[in-house]
């Protein structure tokens, strides 16, 4: 069922220069692929019943985040036998086209078959990775296939405990996956184009955290968080620079959490009694400015803002706590108990919390303390929700296993 209310698009002023943009959302974690958006002039409290909702729907099993581009919101779920990617308008939820394809994937404990990744959108062009390992690439215009790969099958890729779970990157024309196949083929990069392998790397068993990227020290590097722990390699022909042990001693766990890039420092964290650990890399090697478990998380990767990073701490409901911590020390500056387990994304000067019961959050982070400022249960609270906010336009996405909502966050929703 479809709540739909006509919304007129919001352009934002951009942060430098003063010229008016749209702040898409075309990845995982946001267009800095870090779970902040540029957007300003957004709400900064709203009433007990939540911001103005713009429409809602039921949508199929999922763990994957919708994307979000010029206006065009794109679906990754499952709907019975079938992995479907949909195209919608951002602003009614009207279908604008449909592609599907057959998928037989089981979860080994008992999670839903949907996808997990996100759908990666560039240009005329959407990438999904499905729960059992199809790789497609999609006009995105029309939904007309471009190309399609097995991955797993190809690979022969092991079944994961809960499926492909990493989002690939996209690193100029180059796919970069997570892929966890042996023989050589932990890391693959494909040709967007053709879906053809322009180069494969490693043993790196498959592990949840997405890739990525960045320039240091002159050096483009390519950051893969996977089954072992961190690899930094060249994205553009695959060398290994040098790797980073990081595994929890407990054969049933994973690395979930996508690697936090602050200039020439390396944040990788995990759960399972695993904590994390900062390096400063460089190509022939890294230093370890420290290693604590002071902040040991679980799926939500941690975010950082002006010397200090914000994430989750634990594994469980139970126990899980919100943390502050220096990031040139990894002295705890503060944690908040009693949020359970969360995501979270950064814009307009405050933080947009989800938890894994559908309690919406507006809150202020500061190494002072928490602020929260006000709080909404807009989602079921019998469906879990795993699945970080999307913004973009001035409209605020969330989701659960089966329901999709888009909130109106724009402080002035008369602008034209």
């Amino acid at each position: 069922m479809r709540t739909m209310t006509r919304a007129v698009f919001w352009m934002a002023l951009a942060a430098c220069g003063g010229g008016v943009w749209a702040d898409d959302w075309p990845c995982f974690m946001g267009p800095t692929h870090d779970g902040v958006s540029a957007e300003t002039n957004l709400v900064t409290s709203w009433p007990e019943q939540g911001p103005p909702l713009m429409w809602k729907m039921d949508v199929g099993l999922s763990y994957s985040a919708p994307s979000v581009v010029k206006g065009a919101l794109y679906l990754f779920h499952r709907i019975g036998g079938e992995e479907v990617l949909e195209c919608l308008d951002a602003a009614t939820s009207a279908r604008r086209w449909q592609a599907s394809y057959p998928t037989d994937y089981v979860d080994r404990y008992g999670y839903n078959g949907g996808p997990r990744a996100t759908p990666l959108v560039s240009g005329d062009q959407v990438f999904t990775f499905g729960a059992a390992g199809e790789f497609c690439c999609f006009n995105a215009r029309t939904g007309a296939v471009i190309w399609q790969r097995q991955i797993n099958q190809e690979l022969a890729v092991p079944q994961n405990f809960f499926g492909v779970g990493s989002t690939p990157l996209l690193e100029g024309k180059l796919l970069i996956v997570n892929a966890g196949g042996p023989n050589g083929a932990g890391v693959v990069a494909l040709d967007r184009d053709t879906g053809k392998t322009v180069w494969q790397a490693t043993d790196e068993g498959a592990s949840y955290a997405s890739p990525r990227c960045a320039t240091i020290g002159g050096q483009r590097f390519a950051f893969i968080f996977g089954r072992g722990g961190l690899v930094a390699l060249d994205p553009a022909n695959g060398k290994v620079f040098w790797r980073f042990p990081l595994r929890s001693k407990l054969v049933e766990s994973v690395n979930a959490a996508s690697p936090v890039i602050v200039g020439d420092l390396v944040f990788v964290s995990a759960s399972y009694q695993t904590g994390g650990a900062l390096l400063r890399c460089r190509k022939d090697g890294n230093d370890v400015v420290w290693r604590d478990e002071v902040l040991s998380t679980h799926w939500a990767t941690s975010m950082h803002r002006d010397g200090y990073l914000y994430g989750f701490n634990g594994r469980h409901e139970k126990g899980t706590t919100l943390r502050c911590v220096e990031l040139a020390t990894a002295k705890l500056m503060w944690e908040q108990p009693a949020l359970t387990r969360c995501q979270m994304i950064y814009a307009n000067g405050h933080y947009l919390i989800l938890n894994e019961w559908g309690k919406l959050m507006l809150t202020r982070l500061t190494p002072k303390g928490c602020e929260i400022i006000c709080t909404a249960q807009v989602l079921d609270p019998e469906r879990p929700s795993y699945i970080a906010p999307v913004l973009a336009d001035g409209f605020l996405y969330v989701r659960n296993e089966r329901q999709l909502l888009c909130f109106d966050l724009r402080a002035d929703r008369t602008k034209k």
